[in-house]
């Protein structure tokens, strides 16, 4: 008895250092951009075909199928709710050290979504970002809609998102 449990306690502490290395362990390395003509201009995100596409004048550069919020029906209300919002915004922040492989942030709050859940005494929510997987999850992505109410690529999409796209990028988010 004495054994299984010593073997059962090796088993939980190596699974821990493994978990916890590849969570809070060096990142790999951030793409550098991509040259300044091949720069996309323009995110499309379709929620009820689970589809992000990227171009650059028109012409297709990246297409990804992608993972919204975990109630992706509707608008986004209020901090919680679990969607995404719809509407137009832009990229307006990096984090290359997010919990995700990689974040783009929209710039959700607008400033008409503020009024809204003012008036409704709701806080609108925020940190609506474009990200990969969880820093931890290698080699797959998660299945279904799992985000807090961003949107969830895989870590090589990302990867090939984040180099191609400055910001300042238009993302249109459609229901």
């Amino acid at each position: 008895m004495r054994r299984v449990a010593i073997i059962l306690l090796l088993v939980v502490l190596t699974a821990s250092a493994w978990f916890g290395w590849h969570r809070f362990g060096p990142r790999p390395p951030t793409p550098p951009m991509a040259p300044e003509a091949t720069q996309i201009d323009h995110i499309l995100i379709e929620k009820s075909a689970r589809r992000l596409t990227a171009t650059l004048d028109g012409a297709v550069i990246l297409q990804a199928d992608v993972a919204l919020g975990f109630e992706p029906i509707g608008d986004k209300q209020q901090e919680g709710d679990g969607k995404t919002p719809v509407g137009i915004f832009k990229i307006d922040r990096r984090n290359p050290q997010s919990a995700f492989y990689l974040s783009l942030g929209i710039s959700y709050p607008l400033p008409e979504d503020i009024d809204r859940a003012r008036a409704q005494g709701v806080d609108p929510g925020g940190d609506i970002f474009i990200h990969g997987q969880p820093n931890g999850v290698t080699g797959l992505s998660l299945p279904g809609d799992w985000t807090a109410g961003c949107i969830a690529i895989s870590n090589s999409e990302m990867a090939r998102l984040w180099s191609l796209t400055p910001n300042g990028v238009v993302v249109e988010i459609r229901p």
